[in-house]
Order: structure tokens, then C-alpha cells, then sequence
């Protein structure tokens, strides 16, 4: 039996992965900086051996890829900057070689392979390069925009005030994806490694227009909810590659062909947009404290 590592296991892909391979009678082994958190002890429950492994410490990387035979490989720019995450990409990658793993699933971004100029799809991009010059079996998956984020930070701070604030015009669509379906979608290309060597799959369950997303988000939540276009400006102020992002979602845009992934995977049971609110609880996210930006 094979026994798949993942990264970022207490975060939301790697969660959502470990989960989905959980659910299909896989060995899993959880990697986590800390070990010792609550959703590392969830994990643990569920049937995960959780072990410790941090991308600055290649000790402890050696030490937690010895005996596995895939991984699933996350990074993330968001509480460090871009230069770590290429660091750190490249580093676990560097482990994944040397410890001969059959295959690396890296999650990187819809599109970060087209030079967008989006500071961590950049990132990204750099350390999928390395892995595809690494001689490691890889699949890249790229999710879309993440669904979750709209029950989080200043979009909720909005919710709860009745407004829907997004920083692209009411009819611009945007390809979207929750956490559970990258998960999903990570968990078959691990299993299915023949078929998903040395491929780089775009992935979204939905699109939507923001138009769109306030009806559903104003169903779901069961108020009256406006759309609010958030001027690039305002968000440039807050995050240079958050604005840079959404410009790219505003001008370019994110294709990714919905309708084909539906058609050629059934098995990941893509949730649309309002599966996704539908599924929310609306009514502790709102009553919970505003987070302070």
C-alpha cells in the first residue's frame, strides 16, 4: 500500500486532501510545523500519522518524506513573502528527489504559468519549474479563485454589513474553486498517477460573475446583500500582489475550462458556487468578530 505525504496538512488544501485520501482508504502522512495544534490532533482521528516537517529545515524534511512514495506538495507567500515561498518550494522539492519519491502533486495557481505578473502566481511558477527540472514524476494542478475566501476577511466584513465588495466590475466572471474539490481533485491525481505524470491541469468548479455571487451570496445568508465594486486603488494600498491579482482577473481573466473538468471527472463532485454558500454557516460567520485590517 502506498503511503502519500502532504504538506500544509492543518491548512485548507492540504486538509482537504488529506481527507479526500482518507476517504478512500489511503495511508496518509500529515506534515505539519506544528504537530502539537488541534487540527493536527483532527487529523490524527481521522486516521492521519501526523508528522512534523518545516520547508527551512531540511533535517526534518529528509526525516518526514523517508518511507512515503507521493507527495503533495503546497507553498504559501501569505504570513512570509514570495522569495521564501520559492525558497521553500524548492527546498521540498530538493527532499522529494533525493528521497526518490514516484511522484509530486505540486498545487500552484490557474494560470501562473502564462507570465501574469502576479507576485506569488510568479512564485509559484519558479518552484514548478524547478520540480519539472528536478527528474521527480510530477503533476502541476492549478486551482482557481478560492471559493472559501469569500466567508473570510474583508469580503465578510462586507457580508455583515450587507454589501458584497469586490475589487472587479459586477460583470466580469471569475473562475472559482472550493478547498474540499482541490482536495478532491488531488486526491484522484495521486491515485491515478499514470495517467496525470507530466501534466499541468488548470482546475475551477464554477464561474460567476460578482453580480451573480451577490444573488447567490444574498440566498444563502438569507438578507438583502449589494454588489460594491472596490476600487483597485483601495486594495493597491493594502497589497501590491492582491491588486495585481485582481487586475489580472479584471483584464485577462481566468479561463479554465469548467465544463470539461465537470465532463472528464466526475469522481471529484465539483461544488458550484451555491453549493458552496448553501453549505457555509452563515449565521456564526457573521455574529463572529470583524477581523481588523
Amino acid at each position: 500500500m502506498l503511503t502519500f505525504a502532504v504538506t500544509g496538512a492543518t491548512g485548507a488544501q492540504g486538509g482537504a486532501t488529506t481527507r479526500a485520501l482518507l476517504d478512500a482508504d489511503q495511508r496518509v502522512r500529515a506534515l505539519t510545523r506544528r504537530p502539537d495544534s488541534p487540527a493536527a490532533d483532527t487529523l490524527r482521528a481521522l486516521g492521519a500519522e501526523v508528522r512534523h516537517a518545516d520547508f527551512d529545515d531540511r533535517v526534518s524534511l529528509d526525516a518526514a518524506l523517508r518511507g512515503t512514495d507521493s507527495l503533495f506538495a503546497v507553498t504559501t507567500p501569505f504570513g512570509t513573502d514570495i522569495a521564501t515561498e520559492a525558497r521553500q518550494g524548492k527546498a521540498l522539492v530538493d527532499a522529494a528527489a533525493d528521497a526518490r519519491l514516484g511522484h509530486v502533486v505540486f498545487t500552484s495557481a490557474a494560470h501562473a504559468d502564462r507570465g501574469t505578473g502576479v507576485p506569488h502566481y510568479e512564485s509559484k511558477y519558479v518552484v514548478e519549474q524547478h520540480l519539472r527540472a528536478s527528474g521527480v514524476p510530477w503533476t502541476v494542478i492549478a486551482p482557481a479563485a478560492f471559493m472559501d475566501n469569500y466567508a473570510s476577511g474583508w469580503t465578510l466584513d462586507g457580508l455583515r454589513d450587507g454589501v458584497f465588495a469586490w475589487p472587479m466590475p459586477a460583470d466580469r466572471p471569475l473562475t472559482l474553486i472550493p478547498a474540499a474539490d482541490i482536495g478532491a481533485f488531488a486526491a484522484l491525481v495521486l491515485q491515478r498517477r499514470d495517467e496525470f505524470t507530466g501534466h499541468r491541469v488548470d482546475i475551477a468548479s464554477d464561474e460567476r460573475t460578482p453580480a451573480e455571487m451577490t444573488e447567490i451570496l444574498a440566498s444563502a445568508i438569507g438578507r438583502p446583500i449589494t454588489f460594491q465594486e472596490v476600487p483597485l486603488a483601495y486594495v493597491r494600498r493594502r497589497s501590491e500582489d492582491l491588486a495585481a491579482m485582481f487586475d489580472y482577473f479584471t483584464t485577462t481573466g481566468l479561463d479554465v475550462n469548467v465544463t470539461a473538468l465537470r465532463r472528464d471527472h466526475p469522481e471529484v463532485g465539483c461544488h458550484t458556487f451555491a453549493d458552496w454558500a448553501a453549505a457555509q454557516d452563515w449565521p456564526a460567520l457573521l455574529s463572529s468578530a470583524p477581523a481588523h485590517h
